[in-house]
């Protein structure tokens, strides 16, 4: 077995300096086009359900390329880095960028497949709840899709006591219906972005390929990378099958892009038996 070292000039390569070049300067953008809590780049360039009116084709590939804070650029960043310098050194910048592109796509297919049932979902709800509109629906709607948790900056309580002592009073039941419509729109155009998706991609061929060379957790816990991805895939199953209200990370997209990058790698190196690391 023989180990993989970059040789010299490759520590960053072509494909991964681009990449980490374009990610900060949209993160810059971003955060200076901001205004408040409102970000004009995230309806146009993040990725939206099929349901929401700020959907875009465009959105698959540019949401790749978005990020929300410092830490999530930061540890995108470092982890495109960390992982995929070495694929790209391995394969060319051709094929890893066609891998990177792949895992990006895959992984935003399969969280748009979940997001447009659950939508339906809510969007059902929505409507049944409008034919039917009094406080019992009101607030088996609330409770159903978790609203006071998603959205605890509002005066729901305030809203649905109103609503409560004065259930015939049309003011009262206009405020509640304004809060629910609000909801329901908060939901659809819910802006998903981060290059998480083709990172776990990255992580997982990384796992494939070289599947004992150890990473170091907090540069200090030594772990082998097939543990280290075995593990991350299970937390991400976990997490996405509890599905918790407020939870804003994209647990599909993350196993939807490493299971696409397990795929792309395995196919690749069927052909291939040359065992490393």
């Amino acid at each position: 077995m023989r180990e993989f070292r970059p040789g010299r000039f490759q520590i960053l390569p072509t494909v991964i300096k681009n990449l980490l070049i374009i990610n900060v300067l949209m993160f810059i953008a971003r955060q200076t086009i901001q205004t408040g809590n409102y970000t004009p780049m995230d309806d146009l360039f993040a990725l939206h359900t099929w349901q929401s009116p700020l959907f875009k084709p465009w959105q698959f590939v540019t949401h790749l390329f978005m990020h929300g804070s410092i830490g999530h650029i930061f540890s995108n960043m470092f982890a495109l880095w960390m992982f995929g310098s070495v694929l790209e050194n391995l394969w060319g910048p051709k094929r890893f960028l066609t891998f990177y592109i792949v895992c990006g796509l895959g992984a935003a297919l399969m969280h748009m497949t979940v997001l447009y049932f659950e939508s339906n979902s809510l969007l059902n709800d929505y409507n049944a709840l409008l034919q039917h509109f009094n406080f019992g629906t009101f607030e088996n709607f609330f409770v159903q899709h978790h609203v006071a948790e998603y959205m605890p900056n509002t005066n729901y309580s305030e809203i649905a006591d109103q609503y409560r002592n004065n259930p015939n009073n049309p003011l009262a039941a206009h405020q509640a219906s304004l809060l629910i419509e609000g909801f329901k729109d908060a939901q659809l155009n819910e802006p998903t972005l981060g290059a998480s998706g083709a990172i776990f991609g990255c992580l997982a061929a990384f796992g494939y390929l070289f599947p004992n060379t150890y990473i170091y957790i907090y540069f200090f816990l030594p772990l082998k990378a097939k543990w280290f991805v075995l593990i991350y895939a299970g937390f991400e199953l976990v997490m996405a099958l509890q599905n918790s209200a407020g939870d804003d990370v994209a647990h599909v997209a993350h196993l939807g892009g490493a299971l696409f990058g397990l795929a792309l790698v395995y196919f690749w190196n069927k052909t291939n038996r040359q065992t490393f690391y």
